[in-house]
């Protein structure tokens, strides 16, 4: 069977103004770091899934944690159409790995 690398691309706006409200944005942003995600740009966050199961078991995790103020919104495209990404300004950063190499599999 082929696998089928998928993003699961999160942005994000969460109010930051009330100290509950600051708890609420760090405990999202520390969750989606230690789910494996990674920081495209500020309050945009993406992973690399193997499978479409996969990626679902990610989505219910995040709906699960995520506040219930602000706005949360998921994208899911395939490797291929994420590969595609144009930079009109700016680089990717480099020193992060992005790519199905950071994937480990137990």
């Amino acid at each position: 069977m082929r696998e089928r690398f998928m993003r699961t691309i999160i942005f994000f706006d969460l109010p930051n103004v009330k100290y509950q409200d600051k708890v609420n944005y760090q405990r999202f942003r520390k969750f989606l770091i230690n789910a494996g995600f990674i920081m495209i740009q500020e309050s945009v966050y993406c992973k690399i899934c193997l499978n479409p199961i996969q990626n679902e078991l990610v989505c219910n995790r995040i709906k699960k944690v995520a506040p219930k103020k602000g706005i949360i919104q998921m994208m899911v495209i395939t490797e291929k159409q994420y590969s595609n990404i144009e930079y009109i300004a700016g680089k990717p950063q480099e020193s992060i790995v992005d790519n199905s190499d950071r994937m480990v599999i137990i």
